[in-house]
């Protein structure tokens, strides 16, 4: 502001400094904004300088934050004034007091477009600022041909085109459709020649903005950067007065890089080899020196150029050099760069080969988390919760527990949140899972969310083999009765030590846990009872709503006894879902780099050790410590999970097992009541059975004699496959009609599919084109299928559609697929599978596609059979005789001598079932020709059923036995009666090939199939 022969000006701003108070102040500026009123009515009688003056003055008043509400037409006025401080004074005071919006603007636009098309360049560069800072639609719409055509313009002086491309670049984010793309990428082509490091500095940031819209448009120009940034690292031709401190223009260096990462490749190879070759020169240039100012220029460029090479996805070795170069600013002292280390490393954890060479970095990145600036703690818990995997994830979760203790209060929430998503991503074992959270729990207090403990809950309640905390005590402490120090009265008096010292939401679950003891004691305990009912009647007036509602429910409900038992039934499980942790690190607002951890942590699934997973076997073997537990048709648990210790694995007590109690109850099935379908029909009661404990279990085996007789009904739940004249075919086939597909299969389906019954993981079809493989887990009666469609040509499979065609006992779902499969790609598709009931019916996919003229179709059947809902139990005769007995006769036990079996020993016929998840017991029946074999079946219904096999074996005619089975279902007895029976008889026995699948899917399994699969083969 030029104050020179100004005097009433400086003697005005003199007096607005002198005043003592606030109060003086607005006096003054109040009877200066009453004379420039006054003066302004008057406006004839004003000299040019006068208005001048005033115009000045009114800017003044309105910088110390006073409102000027007149004047405007005044000030705009000076912008058509012939001479330069006039001129001035009206471009610098409208740029001021208007804004982009205002109506005065429409009256200014054709004086400020005769100074930019006019030849003085001064007012040229006063046009072009005022517009560039005011902006707005108008202005864009009317002026910006005009700029255009002075930014392009060879005759125009640098200075006056450096302010063009910045006001054409305001102009362009206020409305993009200013700049023509069509003939604008040519120009802008012409304009990164530029020599002049000012305009191209400018012109650079108006290259940013129209690549970030549309990189296509200006693909001509990448080579061009590429040139920029070679002269510039280089240093050729860079005058003295754009290096800064030795860096030729770091600011247009910085822009340049930029503007590259918005085209997705550079696929030209020379282009490509110059442009890493700079890279790699930055890379290698760039060091931590003493000198701020130098520092903050360099890395600056350094950073920038780390974002291009990750997005460029280079070789693995400049990535490795650019983590080398990360861990040196993350060991520094300056906190800036510390900082700026392990933001950038956090963006690389989404590059997979570099995740690996982080870790080494592991303790320095630790040893940032206690480091005195917040937010360089901040990026540390950013870095370990992405880096984190099964190889490191004790020593993370530990390190984050330790420092909970002592984090600041700002960041207790964040990091409780984060080390209890890595616990269960990553729990080895649930035991770890829960003393993990327990002392998150004690060390956070406040801090751990609703949703962390809602989390346990949830996995405790799906896993039979978890049960802690109070709420578990209420759950499941029936399961520890018969321990020592376990029984209902002790279990209580140490929850109830706790009750007065504990918060309001926590009292309300205790009064659950009491209903539950009290749910669970049967007989009742007299004194225990009235114990709780004291309990219940001393909060039936308390202050809280839940606290009294639940007092008075639970009192009135627990004199009713059994509909105490009713309401308070067990937990069911929690539906498999997004983990509600996980979800809530997402919705949180946080940066770039936390992103990157975020996505990384979404990417992948929850530990397998925190889900019920099937028992393994080994050579066909149950392993014995690992028995799962299994629901009786009462409903009551076989077995009880006991936590010996912290550092302990759970184990099953075989001695609880036995004094559970639950074989008693299934004798109701002999009541003549059975379930079937949902309903309660009415069952002729049978004989009882006799006193022998072994029973027909050892009787004779009777090949002589005709097969028992089939239950009423049974014909109509005869599977349609069994009705196939060829029942191998049947497994495999799908009974689709005539299908004339000129594309036939290069692998036997029926053999594949065959495999795949008694495997997790294979190929289920495969032709000169599509190989599509399977990869399945199932957990109790969930699967969860992943297909792998992998095209094997160089060409393009197009209209892929994939249906499934489920059974009616089967819920499925199919994610979407893809109608294009690139060519040597593989996509893949995960399918949901729930199981309603038993029954014999297969799921078909019905896939199809086209691979130039020749269109594919084929209908397969899916391996989610009978036997991936069993799971294999272990129990001792003093457990199955009273259940085998208790199960007398059809409909829930059924009996058949099975012909044309196809020869086999007993060994083999054991590896056979095992393969069935068919648990064989040995050593229970005394005939060494029989075998005996106890599963669990798993179903939406049921949850989980117990099913009894014996077979008996005549050792002169391998071809017939005997088969019984028994189970509280009726149509599971006849389904998997009729299942056993044709694996028995249709065993297909031709050799199975090794697989030639290269997908992940089939990478883990042997060429070499055991003795067994080529056996059965």
């Amino acid at each position: 502001m030029a104050l020179s022969g100004m005097r009433g000006l400086s003697v005005f701003i003199s007096d607005v400094r002198n005043c003592q108070n606030k109060e003086q102040e607005r006096l003054r500026i109040d009877k200066e904004l009453g004379n420039i009123r006054t003066r302004f009515k008057n406006e004839k009688g004003l000299t040019p300088y006068e208005k001048k003056k005033y115009v000045w003055k009114m800017l003044y008043i309105y910088m110390l934050g006073y409102d000027v509400d007149f004047g405007h037409m005044e000030a705009i006025s000076l912008i058509s004034a012939p001479k330069y401080p006039e001129k001035q004074v009206g471009y610098i005071v409208t740029s001021c007091l208007l804004n982009e919006n205002h109506d005065f603007l429409r009256v200014v636009i054709n004086a400020v477009r005769n100074d930019i098309i006019g030849r003085n360049e001064t007012f040229q560069c006063l046009a072009l600022t005022m517009v560039g800072n005011i902006g707005g639609k108008e202005f864009a719409e009317s002026l910006a041909p005009d700029v255009q055509r002075l930014l392009i313009s060879s005759s125009c002086r640098p200075l006056v085109r450096k302010k063009a491309a910045l006001c054409l670049l305001r102009l362009y984010r206020k409305n993009p459709d200013v700049v023509n793309i069509d003939g604008w990428s040519d120009c802008m082509s012409q304009l990164l020649d530029e020599r002049d490091l000012g305009v191209l500095t400018s012109v650079m940031s108006l290259f940013v903005a129209l690549v970030s819209n549309n990189n296509e448009a200006y693909r001509n120009c990448l080579p061009k950067c590429v040139k920029i940034l070679e002269r510039l690292a280089r240093n050729q031709d860079i005058p003295q007065e754009y290096t800064y401190y030795g860096i030729p223009s770091p600011w247009l260096q910085v822009k340049t890089t930029k503007a590259l990462q918005y085209f997705p490749t550079v696929e030209d190879p020379n282009t490509r080899r110059a442009l890493f070759e700079v890279l790699q020169r930055i890379l290698m240039g760039t060091d931590v020196v003493k000198n701020v100012n130098k520092n903050n220029a360099s890395h600056a460029v350094l950073f920038e150029a780390l974002a291009l090479v990750m997005h460029l996805d280079a070789e693995k070795e400049m990535m490795s050099q650019c983590v080398a170069l990360l861990g040196k600013f993350i060991a520094v002292r300056e906190p800036n760069i510390r900082y700026l280390g392990l933001e950038n490393m956090t963006r690389m954890l989404l590059i997979t080969d570099v995740q690996d060479i982080i870790k080494r970095h592991q303790t320095q990145i630790l040893t940032s988390l206690k480091d005195p600036d917040i937010s360089i703690r901040r990026r540390a818990l950013d870095l370990l919760y992405g880096m984190c995997d099964v190889t490191n994830a004790k020593d993370i979760v530990e390190e984050l527990l330790q420092y909970l203790s002592t984090a600041d209060f700002a960041m207790r929430e964040e990091l409780a949140l984060k080390a209890a998503i890595l616990a269960e991503k990553f729990a080895p074992d649930l035991s770890w899972y829960v003393d993990v959270i327990l002392q998150l729990i004690d060390k956070a207090g406040d801090f751990v969310s609703d949703d962390i403990w809602y989390r346990v809950v949830q996995f405790v309640t799906n896993n039979e083999d978890l049960q802690v905390s109070a709420y578990i005590l209420g759950e499941y402490s029936h399961l520890l009765a018969r321990r020592p120090g376990c029984r209902p009265k002790e279990i209580f008096a140490i929850i109830n030590e706790k009750l007065p010292t504990v918060s309001k939401p926590t009292v309300a679950i205790l009064l659950s846990t009491y209903a539950k003891i009290m749910m669970h004691t049967q007989p009742p305990y007299p004194e225990l009872q009235e114990q709780i009912w004291a309990i219940f009647r001393k909060y039936e007036s308390y202050i809280d709503v839940e606290i009294q509602q639940r007092a008075v429910e639970y009192f009135v409900l627990s004199r009713k006894g059994a509909a105490l038992v009713d309401v308070l039934a067990e937990m069911p499980k929690f539906p498999e879902r997004q983990s509600a942790l996980l979800k809530k690190a997402e919705d949180a607002e946080v940066d770039t780099a936390d992103q990157s951890a975020i996505k990384l942590r979404s990417q992948q699934q929850t530990s397998n050790a925190l889900v019920v997973t099937d028992q393994q076997h080994v050579n066909g073997s149950i392993l014995g410590n690992q028995l799962g537990l299994v629901k009786m048709p009462s409903q009551k648990m076989v077995g009880v999970a006991l936590l010996c210790s912290r550092s302990c694995k759970w184990s099953f007590c075989d001695e609880s097992i036995k004094n559970c109690g639950y074989m008693q109850e299934a004798s109701t099935h002999n009541q003549g009541l059975t379930k079937e379908n949902g309903a309660v029909s009415k069952v002729d009661p049978e004989p009882t059975p006799s006193a022998d404990l072994l029973g027909d279990l050892l009787g004779p085996l009777a090949m002589e004699g005709p097969p028992a007789a089939p239950v009423s009904g049974e014909k109509n739940m005869i599977s349609a496959l069994e009705a196939t004249p060829d029942a191998a075919g049947a497994l495999a086939l799908a009974t689709v009609g005539d299908q004339s597909n000129s594309v036939q299969p290069i692998v036997n389906i029926a053999e594949r599919f065959h495999a795949l019954c008694l495997q997790d993981s294979g190929v289920l079809y495969e032709d000169p084109y599509i190989q599509i493989g399977i990869k399945a887990e199932w957990r109790a009666h969930h699967g969860h299928l992943v297909l792998f469609l992998g095209n094997k040509n160089t060409s393009p499979l197009l209209s892929v559609r994939a249906l499934i065609l489920p059974p009616s006992h089967l819920k499925m779902e199919l994610s979407l697929v893809p109608e294009t499969i690139p060519p040597r790609a593989q996509v893949q598709c995960l399918l949901e599978v729930v199981n309603l009931r038993a029954s014999r019916d297969v799921a078909v996919l019905d896939f199809l596609y086209k691979f130039g003229t020749a269109v594919v179709s084929v209908k397969l059947q899916l391996p989610a059979v009978l036997n991936k809902f069993l799971r294999p139990i272990s129990v001792s005769a003093e457990e199955f005789f009273p259940q085998w007995n208790s199960l007398s006769g059809p409909p829930l036990k059924l009996q058949e001598v099975v012909r044309g079996v196809k020869p086999m020993s007993l060994l083999e016929m054991a590896n056979l079932f095992a393969s069935l998840h068919l648990g064989v017991i040995p050593g229970l029946d005394t005939n060494p020709n029989n075998l005996v074999s106890c599963t669990g079946f798993y179903s939406e219904g049921t949850r989980a059923m117990l099913c009894l096999i014996r077979v008996e074996t005549d050792p002169s005619d391998r071809t017939q036995l005997r088969i019984t089975i028994a189970s509280g279902d009726p149509t599971l007895t006849f389904e998997l009666k009729e299942f056993i029976k044709e694996h028995l008889v249709n065993i297909p026995m031709s050799t199975h090939a090794p697989c030639s699948c290269s997908c992940p899917c089939c990478s883990s399994i042997t060429a070499t199939i055991t003795y067994y699969a080529c056996r059965i083969y």
